[in-house]
């Protein structure tokens, strides 16, 4: 049995795309002998298996990846340094009992129902995309409307095409890279609707993925109506005023055989929720984490997008690599201090992350705003630290470096950061 064959573990994965594959690394090289990850796919790497494109790897190892090279090198890792891996493994639950040891409950094709015990856990489930119940769209519910992150799937795994004429609602990163994708492919992608005035995308992806192909991006536009009985047949689209309202007496029919919704992801919460961790409903969908990555359960600790949506896979392997080392750390009995700074978010921050700060070592801030700026200053508490952007965007991650000689200089247990436009600059 797994948990019988192996005796306790130091750590224990749930998770096994690049957040937890990069995890399971920060802990072994962090002194942890016995690490494992468990997932719930036939195989590991997660959502970077459908990721054909290039793009990965730019920032952690300077070299443009596809999806499954960066996938493939942080696998070789692992098995290199003999972490065990067990897929087709689905966590139900995790018992603590009184001396903080850790029950995985895990449901196996290979092993049955068993139960691992380790000294400390990682959550890196990942995220899931928004769908078409979750904003209501009214009108029928024909064939053809499906997650981009599921046309991905279908055309770069299984070789099948979702349809012909499609049009894409959001700006999401997945949504810019399916139309590019699929006008590749012979599709006509009739254009991109964003409810927003700004994309939801990355900045280069827009440009890549829709300006280089002629493909439409209508923005503060978004899609009232689906019409079809057996299939999609075509779609309302309306432009929408400042508070989002659909301006119904300018809407137009649009032709189409496929509608992909890039919406937005959601941190896949429901182990942690069930495990009573508290969540930060309001502004990440994600645990609430310490300096250290720990969540409000000792030894539990959250990295990736679980914990918050990321623009790119290189900032959740470092991440993850973090809170496999704490994580490891933890195992090993080392106590840290407690956090005794609180991290806000000001005038158009979204969040910022982690949630509290210790004043003991540098600390790497992420944050994301609320509304488009350029250029933009990033104030910390005020004018303990200042930093000039030349511009913010809600699309792309914003991180920040704060080091023990700023917060030492800090008196008081609140800390915030505010985003301004430069007096003069334009939003």
């Amino acid at each position: 049995m797994l948990g019988r064959a192996f005796g306790t573990y130091d750590v224990v994965v749930i998770g096994g795309g690049p957040a937890g594959m990069a995890a399971a690394l920060g802990a072994r090289d962090a002194g942890s002998e016995r690490v494992l990850i468990l997932d719930r796919e036939p195989e590991v790497g997660g959502i970077l298996q459908q990721c054909i494109h290039a793009g990965f790897g730019l920032h952690y190892f300077d070299q443009e990846l596809t999806g499954p090279e960066y996938a493939e090198r942080f696998f070789t890792r692992v098995v290199d340094q003999d972490v065990d891996v067990q897929v087709d493994s689905y966590v139900s639950g995790v018992a603590v009992d009184s001396s903080g040891e850790k029950r995985v409950r895990v449901m196996s094709a290979e092993h049955g129902l068993v139960t691992v015990p380790t000294r400390s856990v990682v959550l890196a489930m990942g995220c899931r995309e928004r769908t078409r119940g979750q904003i209501r769209i009214p009108g029928t519910r024909p064939a053809g409307v499906l997650t981009a992150g599921l046309a991905q799937k279908m055309v770069n795994m299984l070789g099948v095409l979702p349809g012909k004429r499609v049009a894409i609602l959001g700006s999401g990163d997945i949504g810019l890279i399916m139309a590019r994708r699929l006008t590749l492919e012979g599709c006509e992608v009739v254009g991109v609707f964003e409810l927003m005035p700004h994309s939801n995308g990355l900045t280069r992806n827009v440009v890549q993925c829709l300006d280089d192909f002629g493909i439409p991006l209508h923005l503060s536009t978004t899609v009232t109506r689906i019409h079809g009985s057996d299939r999609v047949n075509a779609i309302t689209v309306a432009p929408v005023d400042a508070q989002l309202t659909p301006d119904h007496s300018q809407a137009r029919d649009v032709a189409c055989d496929t509608l992909l919704l890039s919406i937005g992801l959601i941190p896949e919460n429901e182990l942690s929720q069930s495990l009573g961790i508290h969540i930060d409903e309001v502004n990440t969908g994600g645990p609430w984490v310490s300096s250290t990555l720990e969540t409000s359960m000792p030894g539990m600790f959250a990295c990736g997008n679980v914990l918050h949506v990321h623009d790119l896979a290189d900032f959740v392997t470092r991440e993850a690599l973090l809170a496999g080392q704490f994580a490891a750390e933890h195992a090993a009995g080392v106590r840290r201090p407690k956090d005794d700074i609180q991290l806000v978010p000001g005038d158009n921050v979204r969040y910022c992350m982690p949630h509290s700060l210790s004043t003991e070592r540098e600390h790497t801030i992420y944050l994301r705003c609320k509304e488009p700026m350029r250029p933009a200053w990033l104030s910390v508490g005020g004018d303990l630290l200042t930093k000039r952007l030349q511009f913010v965007v809600p699309a792309e991650m914003i991180m920040l470096k704060i080091k023990p000689d700023v917060l030492e200089r800090f008196h008081g247990d609140t800390l915030r950061i505010d985003l301004h436009a430069e007096k003069g600059g334009a939003a």
